[in-house]
Order: C-alpha cells, then structure tokens, then sequence
C-alpha cells in the first residue's frame, strides 16, 4: 500500500490512500477491515461506535421508535396529529448538543473529557426508562419528560463519540468515509434486528415492557465509559470554565461566518425541513384503519426489519461506489430519488397496488427497504460533509453545532407533518385526505433542489476547509501533541489563541 500527499488548490494537502485499498473489505473481509479501523484508531473508538451506533441507537432506538408509537396510539391514546408534535418535543436535547460538545470538550469531570459523560449519559438513560417502564398510570407529559430524559442521554452519549469521530476525520482525511461507514452499518444492523423484534417484543411484554428492556442498551453506554481509553488530565481550574464557555461561543461564531460552512449547513437545515414528516399518520392508517392494511404488531415490526436491509445495502452501495463522486452531484440525484420514492407511499394510500395484484404486504416491504435505501444514501454525504466542516481544535463542539442545525430540521419537518395533518383532518379514525399529504409531502421535497448552489462541488476525499479556518498546527507541534492527546480533542482556548 502507497500513501501520497496530494497538494489541492488552496495551498493545503491530504493524504491519499492507493494500491491496495482497505475500504473494498467491508463486503469482502469485514473482519480484516475492522482490525484496520481498530489498529489506526484504537480498539476502544470501535467498540464504542459499535456500541452507541449500532446497540444503543441502531437497536435501542428502533425497540424504542416502535414502542413509543403504540405507548403514544394505545396508552396515552393521542391523536396522529398530536403525537407527531409531542414525540418531536424529544428531540430538543439533540438540537442544544453544542451545549453538551461544550461541557465535554472545556468540563473535565476527575480529570477526564470523555468517560465520565458516557457513564453519566447511561445512567440518565436507565433512570428515565425505569420510570416510564414501571409507573402504572403515568401522566402523559411526564412521560414526555421522562422520555425527554432518555432522548438527552442518547445525546450525550452521541456527542461524545462524535467528538472523536471529527477529530479522526480530519486527522485521517483517507478514512473519513470509513468511519461513516462504520457508523452507518453499525446502525443499520442494529436498527435490522431491533425492528425484527420490536413487533414480537410489545406483542409479549407490551410497549412499556419494551422500554424496561432499554435499560440494557444505556448500560451497555456506561460500560463504554469505563473501558474507553483517554489520557487524564490533572490539575484542571474548573475556575476557567466560564472563559472557555466564552471563548468556545467565539471560537464558533468565527467559524459559522465562513461561507464555506454556513452555506452547506443551511442546505442540510433546508433538505431536513421540506422532507416533511407525516409517518405517525401512516403509522395509524396501517393498524388502525379499516381501509388500511391493519398490520399487526409482530408484522409492523418485522416490515421496519426488512426495510433496514435497504439502509445497509445503501451503506455498502455508498462505500463501495459513491464515496468519491462530488457532493453537490450526489445531493442531486439523492434528493431526486427521495422526492420519487415517496410516490410508493401515495400508490399504498390510494390502494392502486391492489388493483395491480400487488398485495399490501409485499407492496410495502419493497416501499420500505426503497425508502430506507435512498434515505441513508442521501444521509450519509451530508454526514461526510459535516464531519469535514469542522476547525481543528473545537471538532466536538462545532461538529455537535452543526448536528444540531440537522436535527432543529427533523424537529421542525415533523411540526410542519404534524401540522399537515391537523389541516388535512387526518385522525385516529378519519383517513380520507391522508393521500392528499403524501402527495404535498412528495411535492415538498424537491423544493431543496432550488438550493443546491450552497453545497461545494468538491470530491469527498479531497474537500477541506481554508488553512485560516482550519487553524491547524504545524507538524512538530502535531507530534507533540499526538503522544498524550489521543483521541482528545484540542482546548478550546488554545484554539481561539491560536486565531
């Protein structure tokens, strides 16, 4: 294997990885290709990606999506509408991460960045299941609060694994795409066999049961805490933490003012909000309905299952052919296929699969795993792009600033589904202009073609942010750094100095 420093047009370089690649084993030898990942980035980066993205969010999450649905259709008993607005309450934690990439990246907790938050995020996440799990008659907004609880450890947890995702991109450029593809699959397998028994499992021990059974995956976050390997840091001021907080906030607002960061990370906000999010309408008509399919549990369950094959075989695709195509040209078409995609939806609703001999079973099982597909493929250069905006020296807090941006536009497509819906009179049980949302909802998402000016047009392996943004450090005090820092990311004062 050759590595080359190719020199790009604004003066910097990257290192690009050619003969034999390594990132061809994640179909042909996964094992060979894991054991790559784990000598170049440290065993414990893996496991802990595996365990939040794959365990914790792939299959956590998915138990958790599917058991909040019916928590929210058959105990709380709210309508479509309704619980479309309160589940994306939810989400809040996800849009203040910055807070939590600030606390993580300026807030040593007995002399370590990393560790103590996973081990706090996990227990917060035990905790707050424990109350929904075992409280008989629970209030329906302190559900959504204690739910809240569980969303912001899943947070926390996340941000913290994302800090050292950015900072192994950039100090990796070569394996960037790895690691989101690592994410990626870990995900997608996860959510594979949490969807696969998501159905069986509310059928036997019901949705609250579900949730008691989620205390395992937050368990699972803080042993990752106690096995994650990073450098203690002693003799931290904790007086210094409100200049840091400061000078973080500065550290950010001189980065977001460059055009070559606020204008793709509007186009995410842009392409996030007009994708508007009707699913619990569609969640109701599938097993309420009796004009709808009326899927039982263990078969909802089961479809979601199937549809995240789509999301795996998406990663791969990506991985495998997509990696090195421009950005601007991949948003293109994955947005024109997501817009197209939705039509499946509208074929369901309107029943017309049914007069083409297509049954609804097999009809939505091919409607989902294309869904899913084109979901992620669209996901996953934004994803990639995010990683490679972020400045040396604030990688956790700005990456977890501009997640956050993404998911202020999942909060807000699933208000604008929800609203939708109310408008439309779509109910519990009145599901006559569900199609006329689905259509609107198609329509809606080729509007973020008209702003596709704001993405660079730059290859995914070669893009990178001006040195002046960047604010990277010379080589000797690179190495110098590299032996105790390891994973950690860079002070955020020394950052802001430095500039």
């Amino acid at each position: 294997m050759v590595v080359e420093e190719q020199n790009l047009e604004n003066g910097g370089s990257v290192h690009v990885v050619k003969g034999e690649s390594h990132f061809r084993n994640v179909v042909c030898g996964p094992v060979r290709w894991l054991k790559m990942l784990a000598s170049e980035l440290h065993w414990s980066f893996v496991f802990g990606v595996v365990s939040l993205y794959g365990i914790n969010q792939g299959l956590g999450g998915s138990l958790g999506r599917v058991a909040t649905e019916y928590y929210m259709k058959d105990v709380q008993k709210v309508q479509p509408s309704e619980s479309q607005a309160l589940t994306a309450i939810t989400k809040i934690p996800w849009i203040i991460k910055p807070l939590w990439g600030i606390l993580t990246d300026v807030l040593p907790i007995f002399g370590f960045h990393r560790r103590p938050y996973f081990i706090l995020a996990g227990v917060l996440g035990v905790v707050s299941l424990l109350f929904i799990s075992l409280h008989s008659n629970l209030h329906l907004y302190l559900a959504l609060w204690w739910m809240t609880i569980s969303s912001a450890a899943m947070a926390i947890a996340d941000v913290t694994i994302d800090a050292c995702t950015a900072y192994n991109s950039i100090k990796h450029p070569s394996l960037a795409s790895d690691m989101q593809s690592l994410c990626s699959l870990s995900s997608s397998i996860g959510a594979l066999l949490g969807f696969f028994m998501s159905g069986i499992l509310v059928h036997l021990v019901g949705s609250k049961g579900v949730f008691g059974l989620l205390t395992f995956p937050f368990a699972l976050v803080s042993v990752v805490g106690i096995v994650f390997n990073e450098p203690h840091v002693p003799g931290f001021s904790y007086k210094q933490v409100n200049q840091k907080f400061t000078d973080a906030g500065k550290a950010m607002w001189r980065t977001m003012k460059c055009s070559d960061v606020w204008r793709p990370s509007l186009y995410m906000y842009i392409s996030l909000t007009f994708g508007l999010n009707i699913h619990e309408g569609l969640f109701y008509w599938f097993t309420d309905s009796k004009d709808g399919p009326l899927f039982a549990q263990e078969t909802v369950g089961f479809i979601l299952s199937i549809g995240s094959i789509g999301s795996i075989l998406a990663a791969m695709l990506y991985q495998l052919v997509l990696k090195d195509h421009p950005f601007r040209s991949l948003c293109l078409w994955t947005q024109l296929l997501f817009a197209l995609s939705g039509m499946l939806d509208l074929i369901l609703v309107l029943r017309l699969n049914l007069k083409f001999g297509l049954p609804d079973y097999l009809f939505i099982v091919v409607d989902e795993i294309v869904s899913q597909m084109i979901g992620r493929l669209k996901w996953m250069p934004l994803l990639v792009l995010t990683s490679k905006l972020c400045p040396h020296g604030i990688e956790g807090t700005f990456f977890a600033l501009l997640m956050s941006i993404d998911n202020a536009g999942l909060m807000t497509s699933s208000w604008l589904g929800g609203i939708l819906l109310h408008v439309l009179k779509v109910t519990r049980t009145e599901f006559s202009n569900l199609w006329l949302s689905v259509l609107v909802r198609n329509v809606m998402r080729l509007l973020p073609l008209c702003f596709l000016f704001l993405v660079p047009k730059g290859d995914q392996n070669t893009f990178k942010l001006p040195d002046e943004i960047m604010g990277e450090d010379s080589e000797e005090e690179e190495d110098e750094k590299e032996g105790t820092r390891n994973l950690e990311l860079a002070s955020l004062v020394q950052s802001v100095d430095r500039r």
